[in-house]
């Protein structure tokens, strides 16, 4: 097993390794021709995925190790020594600061949506067998298409553990997280990466195909993840008598919600300026959590572990985005192929910005790629941290792709369906490319 991970993990960082040249723009020294930086972040995926009982205290020794490097040996976009950092560090601020709020706050959320009692009344209106599990990654799928996939995936990891009476298998929980992420590939307000492309220009309708191959990769990972989860534990059989629903916490539930939506919205089309200066969704979230106060008081027990899962996957994001990406290799199906793998490990917004300052991508299929490729791996996408910290099995390499191997599968199925189908077309911008603004929504290596 141990001698199978290694193979894995290595053919996956010579894969991201391979990019390095084509993409960076070396501003330090070099080792076989590929910049030290690369090679340190490569090393600290690698022990994450080595060590997946200690990946916070190996994120953040890479974390300090790739800025210790960076402070003595290069610089930051160009700007050396503390000042560059700090300056990143401003630049990176409102990212950071969103996809923290979002996961803490979203866990509050789901324990809300758990102690209202909808996740126990469900086996009533869910399918017997397996197809109950297939029914529950649909619903999860069209959930993240106009929500939050982190949202999605939380509910999705909730309603699970209560319907397959706490016995989730890790080929579901991979499902689970790429449902989530497959679900917001067609939408410009259900990713990051889409709504990225929505300011830049592109049509909602260019981004609308997507969900050609995220649904055909829906069935090919949906399947057997939910005959896996069939034979692990079966969906729970409906309690008898009826289940006292909280409608309190469900509408809280639903405040939340409508709240970190709207906001969302708003932003993108009315305030698109203001939208790298201040973390509105992870604040409006929040706003409602308290507003939500006097009608049922949060479980703040659930903080403290949630806060500490997501300083892992800000370490990642953080190494990531100090990688010295400059270049993207020229537009191509392979090239958007291949960034599905790559974002399972890099953090897909600076990906999709270079991706859209390029051009000549059909936007797609981009969406497609880096929306779903970080499903591959649990820390390749914050909706894989999101239920990783809900079952804490899951934080495994190894184990993930073992169990969940029909993700890439999936992946794969519908990129080539929806190549043989609807063939390359690269699309145009409606604005240019230099005025593309960072996105708020939620980030994540995937």
């Amino acid at each position: 097993m141990r001698r199978h991970l290694l193979r894995l993990v290595h053919t996956l960082t010579v894969f991201l390794l391979a990019c390095a040249p084509a993409a960076a723009a070396p501003a330090g020294p070099e080792l076989a021709g590929i910049p030290v930086d690369f090679i340190l972040f490569a090393l600290t995926l690698l022990g994450v995925a080595l060590f997946h009982h200690h990946t916070l205290r190996v994120a953040l020794v890479g974390l300090a190790a790739i800025v210790g490097y960076k402070l003595a040996f290069s610089s930051f976009k160009g700007v050396t020594g503390l000042p560059g950092f700090l300056g990143h560090l401003q630049h990176e601020w409102v990212i950071l600061t969103n996809i923290l709020a979002l996961l803490v706050g979203f866990a509050v959320l789901s324990r809300h949506f758990e102690e209202s009692r909808v996740p126990a009344a469900l086996p009533r209106y869910l399918p017997q067998g397996w197809m109950g599990g297939l029914v529950l990654l649909v619903m999860i799928f069209v959930l993240s298409g106009f929500l939050d996939n982190i949202a999605a995936a939380i509910i999705g990891g909730t309603i699970a553990l209560s319907v397959f009476r706490g016995k989730v298998h890790i080929g579901y929980l991979a499902a689970i997280v790429a449902s989530a992420n497959a679900g917001g590939a067609g939408s410009v307000v259900g990713d990051t990466t889409t709504t990225m492309m929505w300011i830049a220009g592109v049509s909602p309708l260019e981004v609308l195909p997507a969900y050609l191959p995220a649904v055909v990769a829906l069935m090919v990972f949906g399947i057997p993840a939910s005959l896996q989860q069939h034979a692990h534990s079966p969906i729970a059989a409906a309690p008898p008598g009826a289940v006292a629903i909280d409608w309190p916490r469900v509408s809280i539930v639903g405040f939340i919600l409508v709240a970190a939506i709207a906001t969302n919205v708003t932003v993108n089309l009315r305030f698109v300026e203001l939208a790298d200066h201040f973390p509105f969704i992870g604040v409006a979230v929040w706003v409602a959590i308290l507003l939500a106060m006097p009608l049922r008081k949060p479980d703040w027990g659930i903080v403290p572990e949630a806060f500490k899962g997501s300083l892992f996957l800000l370490a990642l994001i953080l190494c990531a985005s100090m990688m010295p990406v400059e270049k993207l290799p020229a537009a191509s199906w392979p090239t958007a192929l291949g960034l599905g793998f790559v974002s399972s490990v890099f953090d897909n917004i600076p990906l999709t910005a270079l991706a859209i300052k390029q051009g000549g991508y059909d936007w797609a299929f981009l969406a497609y790629a880096v929306g779903f490729g970080g499903s591959m791996i649990w820390f390749g996408s914050s909706a894989g941290i999101a239920v990783s910290n809900l079952f804490p099995e899951a934080k495994s390499v190894g184990r993930w792709l073992r169990h969940g191997w029909h993700v890439a599968i999936g992946y794969v199925v519908g990129f080539f369906v929806m190549l043989a189908v609807l063939g390359w077309n690269p699309g145009e911008l409606r604005k240019e490319p230099g005025q593309v603004p960072p996105a708020v929504q939620q980030s994540a290596p995937g």
